[in-house]
């Protein structure tokens, strides 16, 4: 180091001096102890062998001193004068230049924090921020732990009335939110209704409560001429359900209504050639009316509508009656309008929910519940009876033990024979597995008049047989035509006893056919299917399809309407069975758990909507 001050002070030795003057000048009014680097040496401690100090040479961080970020030049001046006995600045004529001028006679700096011996750097390169550069930990640890308090002292004028803001809102707030109520409280734990002192009457009517919600299964609007309806058997059944229409400018949008449900879809099911939608169906005139338009939509041509109570209204055993008039000319065919039935397993119109379960009414563990019921002959297409009563332990099944389907009873499904031209009903039980040829035991079937009912020639194909009977209709009874046009009952009344039960058509008050139990009898590889121990909902419908029968395009008028004027549903007294979840043939829990099949309709089967069909003793062993 001495060498060091020896070459280097002598060349500057003016520039230096002028250094020191100019610090002299700057400080001269500080008591910060800081080492003249042209003082005699024995300002300067020696250190021997120009050694670096060792550990217990210098405290980093001295005790006392950690109040500011950078130590006050008062106590530096006083350490430093303390430790050397010698004035803080030397005078400007010393003129010793053999001490290193990075060496200090105290360990702090006049540039801020410490230790000096950290930070070497010239005099004349001093900034004002140098402090930042070389921080004081301890003191920045104080800071930190009250820095709430520090930056509260140090607010300005602006932020201190920002601040007293915040407080009057918070206040505010907690006055208002709970002060006010405290105070206000009175203890009662209600109101009294208030009296006025007098008060005019405006009106006599008194206003329903909710108009639009029905309290009751049977509607207000039924005559009481139509609570009772008599059997087969002579026995007077009861009204358990009616709905009457009387109410124009009902909806049935999904969620309009309590007990019907208009879809909006295509019915792929029949291949049908207009879609269905929610607007085509409403009440009016007392009636709820289906208009079909030819009106493209969904890349299809024409528009109508469906309703059913899928799920919301059904019924087990007894007589669904409904009264319509059915669209165009009773002479002029193509419309295909339907009144019908279907188990509440199947819901209309979503193909997946129906694969497996329509028309099965089947209880057996035999070739009847296989796909194709194991023929090679083609008289089945059916998949197999997917919720069958021989279903695996741990399968999925609604009721395991019990073959369960969806069975279709058809009031009505109206079309026109071209040959006579005149309107036709075709009145059907459709049913799973199939009896040969499609041919039950005609010998339990019972038709009553000959002259203007007769059993279907069409009586099934590879997936469903249809135990079927026409009987002609008056084309007064249609929407168009000569003279007035009126209003048909249709109906079937049915009970499911395996040995005694049967299914009955009525046009009008006449009964036209009547099919026992005994009719579905075992034949061939199959057991007996059983007349519908299902909850049956209820569907009415206007379609337009090739499926169904041959189209005269040129002499239909659109739009054209099938109206309907109610729907009644009777039951025996002592068995009365309005539920769509019964506790022996349930369905809800099984609905819920299979959201995709029944929710989404444009999934065709079962597999599709992501779910396996169920194993079973007969196919796959157990």
């Amino acid at each position: 180091m001495q060498s060091y001050e020896s070459s280097n002070a002598s060349k500057d030795a003016n520039d230096d001096k002028q250094r020191l003057l100019n610090y002299n000048s700057s400080f001269q009014n500080s008591s910060s102890s800081v080492v003249n680097p042209f003082s005699s040496s024995n300002n300067l401690p020696q250190l021997p062998n120009s050694l670096p100090p060792s550990a217990s040479a210098y405290t980093r961080y001295p005790q006392g001193l950690t109040g500011s970020r950078v130590a006050s030049t008062q106590s530096l001046g006083s350490k430093s004068s303390a430790q050397s006995g010698h004035s803080a600045l030397p005078s400007s004529n010393s003129s010793d230049k053999s001490s290193s001028p990075f060496l200090v006679d105290s360990d702090f700096s006049p540039f801020g924090g410490y230790p000096a011996s950290s930070f070497p750097l010239h005099i004349d390169e001093k900034e004002d921020d140098d402090y930042l550069h070389n921080p004081d930990p301890i003191a920045d640890a104080d800071y930190d732990k009250h820095r709430f308090w520090y930056d509260l002292k140090s607010l300005d004028k602006r932020s201190g009335w920002s601040l007293f803001g915040i407080v009057l809102f918070i206040v505010g707030i907690l006055g208002v939110m709970v002060i006010l109520p405290i105070l206000t409280y009175t203890g009662a734990a209600g109101h009294a209704k208030l009296v006025p002192q007098s008060y005019t009457q405006l009106s006599e009517y008194v206003y329903p409560r909710l108009s639009a919600i029905r309290t009751s299964l049977i509607d207000p609007d039924t005559p009481k001429s139509a609570y009772t309806r008599e059997a087969l058997d002579g026995s007077l059944w009861s009204l358990v359900f009616s709905d009457e229409f009387a109410v124009d400018g009902r909806t049935f949008y999904d969620g309009d209504d309590q007990f019907w449900y208009a879809p909006d879809l295509h019915y792929d099911a029949t291949k049908d050639l207009e879609w269905y939608d929610p607007d085509a169906v409403t009440t009016a005139n007392g009636t709820v009316q289906f208009r079909m338009d030819a009106f493209q939509n969904h890349n299809l041509f024409y528009r109508s509508g469906m309703l059913h109570s899928w799920n919301r209204a059904c019924f087990t055993q007894g007589t669904m009656e409904v009264s319509a008039q059915f669209p165009g000319y009773g002479n002029v065919s193509g419309m295909w309008p339907g009144l019908w039935s279907m188990g509440n397993l199947g819901r209309p119109g979503y193909m997946a929910t129906t694969d497996g379960v329509w028309p099965y009414s089947y209880d057996s563990c035999d070739a009847g519940i296989t796909a194709n019921q194991s023929s090679p002959d083609g008289i089945s297409y059916l998949g197999g009876q997917r919720l069958n009563a021989c279903t695996c332990k741990g399968e999925d099944h609604p009721n395991r033990g019990t073959g369960r389907g969806a069975p279709e009873i058809d009031i009505i499904e109206a079309e026109v024979d071209t040959n006579v031209r005149v309107g036709v009903a075709s009145q059907s039980l459709q049913i799973a597995p199939m009896d040969i040829w499609y041919m039950p035991d005609y010998n339990w079937i019972e038709v009553y008049n000959n002259s203007v009912t007769t059993m279907n020639t069409y009586a099934g194909g590879p997936f469903q047989e249809a135990v079927s009977a026409t009987t002609t209709l008056n084309t007064k009874w249609y929407e168009l035509g000569d003279g007035e046009r009126y209003f048909q009952k249709y109906a079937f009344e049915y009970l499911n006893d395996d040995s005694a039960g049967y299914v009955r058509w009525f046009v009008g008050e006449e009964p036209t056919f009547t099919v026992h139990a005994n009719a579905l009898a075992p034949n061939g590889n199959i057991g007996w299917r059983r007349i519908s121990k299902e909850p049956m909902s209820m569907v009415m419908n206007l379609g337009v399809s090739n499926n169904w029968a041959y189209i005269d395009w040129p002499s239909i008028s659109f739009p054209t309407t099938m109206q309907v004027d109610y729907v009644r549903v009777y039951q025996p007294n002592n068995s009365v069975s309005m539920t769509c979840d019964p506790s022996d043939y349930p369905t809800y829990d099984y609905i819920q758990s299979h959201p995709l099949a029944y929710q989404v309709w444009n999934y065709t089967n079962w597999t599709a909507a992501g779910y396996d069909t169920p194993k079973n003793s007969v196919v796959n062993g157990c």
